[in-house]
């Protein structure tokens, strides 16, 4: 199944939908002599590794994502905001879709709740009834919903990054929001991030990596002074085999994530047994 495939039938119910966002920084930033376009730092490499580590110590954030990619000559981008909770890993989104070619949003946005293993859509589109929940079982699914649910998750995004290398220092920017940053540019391996991440974590990486047709994935992530995540910017590779004539063909698909106002409470209320939907569920076909 082509990602659109898998994004449109495991989280939208439309066809050729697909975008990654993920995100994350970390590690400290006063003091540092780097120069742009230097090779990769031991350092660098340390401090982008720690990403989830720094994100578990700073609780709660917001979060903004983006998943983008190409379908039929298109880009299609579909965003989300929310916030998690990275110590219990717990989150709430409200993801909306992209719009149709006349501009008009043809779906309602959707709710999602990300939990450990266990991700849950609302007004998540065709064969549902209104304000019931759909159950996804994350590890059954090929990406371990990095990129399934229209959205990745926060904490696995920093993850990856446990699997930096060929990590460069880029420059010092300025976010919109007035933050300095300083901003890397890098790949991770997925094998090598589960090779370093903690037990919890390291069974859905191993899974992961049997589900990307390439395992380097490359990365920019940007760095706020206190050394916490800000942004962070990941492509993926998927198999497109599945399609019209797709064997071999790969697809690729860009997630980028924003992270800001740490500390902020975060509510993630879990769906009563009576509110999910355990009927049939009408999807696109892979497209």
């Amino acid at each position: 199944m082509a990602v659109a495939g898998v994004v449109a039938a495991a989280a939208l119910g439309a066809a050729a939908l697909g975008t990654v966002v993920l995100a994350g920084c970390a590690g400290r930033v006063e003091g540092s002599t780097a120069v742009p376009g230097t090779p990769q730092d031991a350092a660098f490499v340390s401090t982008l590794s720690g990403a989830a580590d720094a994100l578990v110590a700073a609780g709660t954030s917001r979060v903004a994502t983006s998943m983008r990619m190409a379908s039929g000559g298109t880009w299609l981008t579909i965003t989300g905001t929310g916030g998690f909770d990275y110590a219990a890993g717990r989150g709430r989104l409200t993801v909306t879709l992209p719009r149709d070619a006349a501009g008009v949003q043809e779906h309602k946005p959707i709710t999602e709740l990300l939990t450990p293993g266990v991700l849950y859509m609302k007004d998540r589109g065709e064969g549902v009834p209104a304000g019931k929940w759909v159950r996804v079982d994350t590890t059954r699914l090929p990406d371990l919903n990095v990129v399934t649910g229209g959205a990745t998750e926060p904490l696995a995004a920093a993850e990856l990054l446990r699997g930096a290398q060929d990590v460069k220092f880029v420059a010092q920017e300025t976010l919109p929001d007035g933050t300095r940053v300083r901003h890397f540019r890098g790949t991770a391996d997925i094998v090598r991030a589960a090779a370093a991440a903690p037990a919890p974590a390291r069974a859905a990486l191993d899974a992961a990596a049997r589900g990307f047709a390439v395992t380097r994935v490359p990365f920019d992530a940007w760095l706020d002074p206190s050394g916490r995540l800000r942004e962070l910017s990941q492509t993926f590779t998927f198999s497109a085999a599945g399609t019209r004539r797709g064997a071999g063909r790969n697809a690729t698909v860009v997630s980028t994530i924003r992270y800001g106002h740490f500390g902020a409470p975060v509510s993630v209320i879990m769906p009563r047994p009576a509110d999910i939907w355990s009927g049939k569920i009408v999807s696109a076909p892979a497209g």
